[in-house]
């Protein structure tokens, strides 16, 4: 037996939005960690990059699929195809996420709905389609990935805001429901993570973020792909319809 046994050894995980930054991150220490993988992404190119890079690292290659998380028939077919490779799924990544940031005085129906959209509906849509095989296991993890933002808003971004704030009511809605089958749901809200999106901000910008944290650096992926590896382990299995704020105590 080894002394240091994989934290999700056999189980079986889809990841969503796994193409790039936290997902990225989440895919590869799930991997690392003895999980079978489902990969995905709008993006086919970089998802057959990550799982070219888990192949090389030793572990088991992931079954990939490109769809859009707002197509609940796409969705349904990944889970199908999950199914039908692996027997199972036992954890649910809810990653997949965009942003259209704007004033709202000036933001567009066609941003608003976009946000909404892939934010908050494809996250419902990947939950529901996963809670059936789940429920009949009597067993499962759903993550969702909410922000900080969902906790405080932000000027420029009341599409997202309220994407995300509604990722908090589903995940505590959808806890309720679920737990009798031993199903946790819980959340995770990043606060300002060092991502493509963080490294495009004006120096003017990132000072005024850093001045909010109080640890006074920005977050890494890797330390939100810790906390979900948390949530999806054995190590809480007594936590349901919570949310974990990873943000240097930027919302304490």
């Amino acid at each position: 037996m080894s002394l240091n046994p994989k934290k999700l050894e056999g189980k079986v995980a889809v990841v969503t939005g796994a193409s790039r930054g936290i997902g990225r991150d989440i895919a590869l220490l799930f991997a690392s960690e003895g999980a079978k993988l489902v990969i995905t992404a709008r993006n086919e190119e970089l998802l057959a990059s990550l799982a070219d890079e888990i192949k090389k690292a030793g572990h088991e290659t992931p079954l990939c699929v490109a769809l859009d998380v707002k197509d609940s028939e796409k969705v349904d077919e990944m889970v199908d195809k999950t199914l039908d490779k692996f027997g199972r799924v036992d954890i649910l990544v809810n990653n997949a996420g965009i942003t259209r940031d704007g004033l709202m005085l000036r933001m567009s129906d066609e941003d608003w709905d976009d946000v909404m959209d892939t934010n908050l509906k494809g996250a419902f849509i990947c939950m529901r389609a996963v809670a059936k095989p789940m429920m009949r296991q009597r067993a499962g993890r759903i993550i969702n990935m909410a922000s900080v933002i969902g906790l405080i808003g932000n000027a420029g971004q009341a599409n997202y805001a309220a994407s995300k704030a509604g990722i908090i009511a589903l995940t505590k809605s959808a806890a309720k429901e679920l737990g009798s089958r031993n199903i946790l749901i819980n959340a995770i809200a990043p606060g300002f993570i060092d991502t493509e999106m963080t490294r495009a901000l004006g120096d003017d910008i990132k000072n005024t973020i850093l001045k909010s944290i109080p640890v006074g650096i920005f977050g890494k992926p890797i330390d939100v792909a810790k906390t979900a590896l948390f949530l999806a382990s054995d190590e809480s299995n007594f936590i349901t319809g919570q949310v974990i704020t990873v943000d240097g105590g930027m919302v304490m």
